[in-house]
């Protein structure tokens, strides 16, 4: 045994040897983080022999760009490529643990919009094991500081490096080839990043979401009018006729979007600790005059909030990397909710108990033609810390102290509301707690049902400060879910809440689903089973309030419209529908039962499902990439001149001080100018003090 050891601790002391330990350190690490860092949906010999075996190309390539060097300097030029392919790693190993997905240079580019409150969040998504990926370095230093293995400063020839480099560039031409086999289309057809990274590991996914950042910006440049022709004729052709019935039924009617921050539709009805979850939200659900949809999905991607914003507001889908609102949102041309219903004759006013510039909304906003945007700087409250929780003020405070602008709105007017406590990591304080904590034994999972019942409260208090006021009266309040609260990286305690053993991916795929309702008295109502998703929502509302779209560059349709494609895409490019589920690499008929050996019928119809899903996604995205916009304008719309809004304080309130005087239509004006806060009641237990 001796002779042998020796052999390879000499070898070790050579520049090639100590490479070759560093590559395969570096491998071992790899694969050990894609088996238990993320779920890439691994499946059959060939996928588990590509993930064990992609980390090694780039490693290789990399790490022997050092062997070019002299002396002491490769070594430590070769720690150095290391530790940082480690520290990547980890981040996308916290990244994808809560958001399911990889790090992007467009997300990068855009994270000073939504560091903000970051830490908490960091704190809670850590676990001991994943500083596991710096492994392979310490161990290096290790071995180098304590003269385990001794360098070698003797040349190493330039074209042996060469070849080294040569061999990574056959080594990734052999992964290329081998992916290509088992997932046809990888790098052209895909809009899931897990596949990129299963098949050819993190950095080649990097390298290609470098490449593709580039081609878009480069789209945008070169993007002309007729770009629009394709876009036009995939609208024209899958546009379904507005439901005549429900025609104008809202016209003219104040409009609240209420935005119910990261809540499913599993909890709808949900019974927890003998109590009802959310009796607030559940009682408008059922209402006669609510317009409930049970099967209406979140659509968003690594935009999340932002991306539901903009689907919400543009019937655009956001991005399939980074978030539209914060790539595009300041310099593109947008035709949204608040521009439109703007020229009919509304205010317009967004809420949010946050800083402006999270997710690029004090820009944005103005593309979009926002009136007015009372962020965090215009509520006296939110300067308390005790008033403030994660990501912006305690929903109960922030929705109280938004009622006092909000009855100073001129009427008609179209007013979104973004909660914020329901947001990840659900802590909250002991004394605005009301119900028990799930017994998932999962810690992210167990405390959602104490933010969600926190939000339902909240949502109650507004509600009936609409009733005193008589507001109710004269608005359509829709309430939505953004996107999901859990990820699909608890499955345990997903299983667990939905009363299953294990969870398939049809589960996970309606698992999606988020609650959508709209209310307004007299309205004819009831719960609706139609298919949708949240890029149908503005084509809905404008139908509602009487306001035709026909000519608008919108890629939802009329969830109450009949005979509407009920295909919902996902970011990604999976879908669900009534007959078939899509989801992962699995399909599902509509009773749920995978189809692992499909009819001639069927696999037409899924087919056609797929193709239908990447048109739209495609088209979407060619609209916002190359922000085609500019070369369009609907029949009747005015192009939004962003130079016109001013979110200043100071400047914001005096214009509204100005529409509030005798002749104004606004609430408080209504009310001999006198305010109506005192019809507004919360428990906030902050306030009480």
């Amino acid at each position: 045994m001796g002779q042998p050891l020796k052999k390879v601790r000499s070898g070790l002391n050579t520049r090639l040897g100590f490479f070759i330990l560093a590559v395969l350190l570096f491998g071992i690490k790899s694969y050990f983080a894609y088996k238990t860092k993320f779920s890439l949906g691994v499946s059959g010999g060939m996928q588990n022999l590509l993930l064990a075996f992609n980390p090694f190309p780039f490693a290789v390539l990399l790490l022997g760009l050092a062997l070019y060097m002299r002396g002491r300097k490769s070594y430590w030029f070769m720690l150095l490529i290391d530790a940082i392919m480690a520290t990547w790693l980890f981040a996308n190993i916290l990244y994808y643990r809560e958001f399911s997905d990889f790090l992007t240079f467009n997300l990068m580019k855009g994270s000073s919009s939504v560091s903000n409150n970051l830490n908490q969040s960091i704190a809670g998504i850590v676990h001991p094991t994943d500083f596991l990926v710096f492994l392979d370095v310490v161990i290096l230093i290790l071995l180098l500081a304590f003269k385990v293995i001794k360098v070698d400063t003797r040349a190493f020839k330039f074209r042996y490096a060469a070849l080294v480099s040569g061999l990574a560039v056959l080594l990734f031409g052999a992964n290329l080839s081998l992916a290509e086999t088992d997932r046809s289309g990888l790098l052209t057809r895909t809009f899931d990043n897990n596949y990129i990274v299963k098949y050819l590991g993190l950095e080649a996914y990097t390298v290609y979401d470098g490449v593709k950042t580039t081609q878009n910006n480069a789209t945008k440049a070169n993007a002309n009018s007729s770009d629009l022709t394709s876009v036009k004729n995939f609208i024209a052709k899958n546009q379904a006729t507005p439901n005549v019935e429900y025609s104008g039924v809202a016209k003219g009617k104040n409009v609240f979007i209420i935005h119910l921050e990261s809540l499913q539709q599993f909890m709808i009805d949900y019974k927890w600790d003998g109590q009802e979850v959310m009796p607030n939200i559940d009682k408008l659900y059922h209402a006669q005059d609510t317009l409930s949809f049970d099967n209406f999905y979140n659509q968003v991607g690594q935009g999340k909030t932002a991306d539901a914003e903009m689907m919400l507001e543009n019937s655009l889908f956001g991005l399939p990397e980074g978030s539209a609102m914060v790539m595009d949102g300041t310099t593109n041309t947008f035709q949204a909710a608040p521009a439109i219903l703007g020229q009919h004759g509304y205010t317009s006013a967004a809420f949010h108990g946050d800083v402006p510039s999270f997710w690029n909304r004090d820009n944005t906003y103005k593309s979009w033609g926002y009136d007015y945007f009372f962020s965090k700087s215009y509520y006296p409250n939110s300067k308390k810390s005790s008033y403030n929780l994660g990501y912006g003020m305690k929903d109960k405070i922030f929705l109280k102290d938004s009622a006092q602008y909000v009855q100073r709105l001129p009427q008609p007017f179209y007013a979104k509301l973004i909660t914020v406590t329901n947001h990840y990591p659900y802590t909250i304080d002991s004394q605005n707690k009301s119900i028990e904590p799930f017994d998932t034994g999962d810690s992210t999972v167990d405390p959602y049902v104490q933010t969600a019942r926190y939000l339902d409260q909240a949502v109650g208090e507004f509600m009936n400060w609409l009733e005193k006021t008589g507001l109710d009266k004269k608005s359509m309040i829709v309430l939505y879910g953004d996107h999901y609260g859990i990820s699909n990286n608890h499955k345990p305690a997903i299983a667990k809440l939905l009363g299953k053993k294990k969870v398939t991916n049809y589960d996970l795929a309606n698992f999606q689903k988020v609650p959508f309702m709209i209310h307004m008295p007299g309205l004819k109502g009831g719960i609706n089973h139609t298919y949708g998703g949240e890029i149908d929502v503005l084509p809905t509302l404008l139908n509602l309030l009487g306001i035709k779209d026909q000519d608008t560059i919108q890629f939802g349709n009329d969830l109450l419209a009949p005979g509407r494609n009920q295909t919902v895409a996902f970011r990604n490019g999976d879908f669900v529908s009534p007959t078939y589920t899509k989801y992962g690499a699995d399909y599902f008929d509509h009773n749920g039962k995978e189809l692992k050996h499909m009819t001639n019928e069927q696999r037409q119809a899924i087919d056609d499902m797929q193709n239908y899903v990447t048109t739209q996604l495609s088209a979407s995205d060619k609209v916002i990439n190359g922000d085609l916009l500019r070369f369009y304008q609907p029949e009747g719309f005015k192009k939004v001149i962003k130079g016109n809004y001013n979110y200043k304080k100071s400047t914001a309130l005096k214009q509204l001080k100005k529409k509030t005087k005798k002749n104004s239509t606004s609430l408080m004006s209504q009310n001999d100018h006198k305010s109506t806060m005192s019809d507004y009641e919360t428990d906030a237990p902050e306030l009480k003090k």
